[in-house]
């Protein structure tokens, strides 16, 4: 059971309305995994609370018990061509303990979150499970993007989730825009694809996830120039380049829809914006 504090419940109500069904600022920086309770400032606090039951309400009405919900940390025309989004994370729906001791049914959040830089070096990650609010007051725009598994990958996401492969399938040495078909580096969006690979094919061999990644995912390509590719280290240590062999790849909401409608793992893949 998961435990809710006071903040975090501000964006829960909507969910329990759920009907289930049955489950047995450079060019380049494409990715912004920023640690929990850092808010972008875009939102009031009562604006993130209404958005994050709006997205609740969202998926409680198409019955999703995982999705994966991305947002944009930074302001859309400071991203990379192609790239809307920044961070992603698995929202799972379960029963949450309140801080009074009551229990309600709700969604959790499961992230991957780089290190602050200070109880945690910027070049690594951990994970992290939060809640929807602390998920949305992240957001520097008016929106989330959402992928609703079909109904059976959602199961075997939420068996992997549930079971020691979650935190086996961490690497915590981080990158902004890690290499999702090389061992190097992660970042969210590339744990959540090798999460979601060990569901669907059924195996916990990092190797194996690898192999099965090259030959079927098609990675987004960041577009950078050989000068900006050349200098990204020395501009900010959690941007890296060396697990890129020719144009840099990452994974994005965008490739992860692409992958996952293309092989039969997609229920939906579409944008919430808030209702201001």
């Amino acid at each position: 059971m998961i435990r809710l504090d006071r903040r975090a419940r501000l964006g829960i109500g909507a969910a329990i309305i759920l009907a289930m069904t049955p489950l047995a600022a450079t060019p380049v920086l494409a990715q912004d995994s920023i640690s929990t309770g850092t808010p972008s400032g875009h939102f009031s606090a009562e604006e993130v609370a209404r958005f994050s039951k709006q997205i609740e309400t969202n998926l409680a009405a198409r019955g999703a018990r995982v999705a994966i919900v991305f947002r944009a940390g930074r302001a859309r025309e400071k991203l990379p061509k192609g790239i809307a989004y920044t961070h992603g994370a698995f929202w799972v729906y379960r029963d949450i303990q309140t801080d009074s001791g009551q229990t309600e049914p709700g969604y959790a959040v499961y992230n991957l979150y780089a290190g602050d830089g200070k109880a945690l070096p910027s070049t690594a990650s951990r994970l992290v499970q939060d809640f929807p609010y602390d998920f949305t007051s992240g957001s520097s725009v008016d929106d989330v993007a959402v992928i609703v598994p079909s109904p059976e990958v959602q199961r075997r996401l939420l068996a992997v989730i549930d079971s020691p492969t979650y935190a086996a399938l961490h690497n915590p040495a981080y990158s902004l825009i890690a290499n999702p078909l090389s061992p190097k580096y992660q970042n969210c969006n590339g744990f959540m694809l090798d999460v979601l690979a060990a569901a669907v094919w059924d195996i916990t061999d990092r190797d194996q996830i690898r192999a099965n990644l090259k030959a079927n995912f098609k990675p987004t390509t960041v577009e950078a120039g050989p000068v900006t590719r050349l200098l990204a280290p020395l501009v900010t240590a959690e941007l890296k380049t060396d697990d890129h062999s020719g144009r840099l790849r990452t994974a994005t909401y965008e490739s992860l829809a692409d992958f996952m409608r293309a092989n039969g793992m997609l229920q939906a893949a579409y944008s919430v914006i808030f209702q201001r």
